[in-house]
């Protein structure tokens, strides 16, 4: 997942006809990634074009049921961030707009075939593997280093990860477990883990903070989210689990109807580029960003060194899919005692 090779990108601004920043003045940004970074990209587009940005910030989850409830009457313009998952079935559902950005050509592998997978209504914008963080004062011997692990007694209540109907980080979680183990498989061992689960918090990245400050001992988390906390001075340890595990291709897409669709264009271009993709690592933000082009943050996990399992997106990402799952789950797990 590291750079293969290197060349001179303009920015995507420089592609883009002048007239475009007349006709745009305001842009309605759905954004699923953490506050900070959230922020600072809406911050920095602001600057450099001019265009006043209206952020809002939710899970992807959140933001996927936001631009279903809107459907006929569109308020959002771009859809930034958050798992792929949603991204692609929001696709399928004919959510958002079919649109091939001139900087295509300098983004990796996987971020292309998430656009082709989607019919070009979604790109990759980063990746992520999934994985848990522990807190190293609290589990001081025989640290956890499998998903299997985390079913011990010993962390009864202890554990943290948040609901997949509402993030995409636990999805992503519950996709990766059938991958791994079959769908029955997997659902015993989310039952397992449940006796362990203190609570299913609203936002993916939320256990790690948990972790961090004491709360619990174990938040399931994506690695990037765990890693940001240790950047901050806490005694996290990340952990990529040893079965193997899933990943994310972090998604954007234009929303189908949107108010102002010249202003996302322009977004989605911009957003693209090395430069803005190198705004997550100053927002502590340490995904792999998807343009061959941009520095990697040092601080990434490198994806190359993880057991990854062969996520199929398409059919994971599909309407059918999600829908059965999450209502599985519900019955299954979210039903349970606690």
């Amino acid at each position: 997942m590291n750079r293969h090779f290197a060349c001179i990108a303009a920015t995507a601004l420089t592609v883009l006809p002048a007239t475009a920043f007349a006709q745009a003045d305001e842009l309605v940004l759905y954004c699923s990634v953490n506050e900070e970074w959230c922020r600072a990209q809406s911050e920095a587009f602001q600057r450099e074009t001019g265009i006043n940005v209206l952020m809002t910030r939710k899970s992807s989850g959140e933001t996927f049921a936001q631009i279903k409830a809107e459907v006929g009457q569109p308020r959002g313009d771009v859809w930034w961030g958050g798992t792929g998952d949603p991204h692609l079935q929001a696709a399928q559902e004919e959510l958002t707009e079919e649109y091939r950005s001139p900087l295509l050509d300098q983004l990796q592998p996987w971020a292309l075939a998430q656009a082709e997978t989607s019919g070009y209504r979604t790109v990759g914008i980063y990746a992520g593997a999934l994985g848990f963080g522990y807190n190293s004062d609290l589990v001081a011997e025989n640290p956890p280093a499998c998903w299997a692990d985390l079913t011990d007694e010993r962390f009864r209540d202890d554990i943290q990860v948040a609901n997949p109907n509402s993030s995409g980080t636990s999805y992503t979680m519950l996709a990766t477990m059938v991958q791994l183990m079959g769908e029955d498989e997997a659902f015993a061992y989310l039952a397992d883990l449940h006796a362990n689960v203190s609570q299913y918090t609203q936002s993916g990245a939320a256990p790690a903070r948990a972790a961090a400050t004491g709360e619990t001992a174990v938040g399931i988390v994506f690695m990037h989210d765990a890693v940001a906390q240790t950047v901050d001075g806490a005694p996290v340890v990340t952990v990529a689990p040893c079965e193997g595990t899933g990943y994310e291709v972090g998604s954007m897409s234009i929303i189908k109807g949107g108010p102002n669709p010249e202003a996302a264009r322009l977004w989605y271009d911009w957003a693209l580029s090395p430069e803005a993709q190198e705004i997550g690592a100053a927002a502590k933000s340490f995904q792999v960003p998807s343009n061959l082009n941009a520095s990697t943050p040092p601080e990434a996990p490198d994806l190359e060194d993880i057991k990854l399992i062969d996520y199929d997106f398409a059919r994971f990402g599909s309407a059918d899919m999600r829908a059965g799952l999450l209502a599985r789950w519900d019955a299954e797990i979210g039903a349970l005692a606690r």
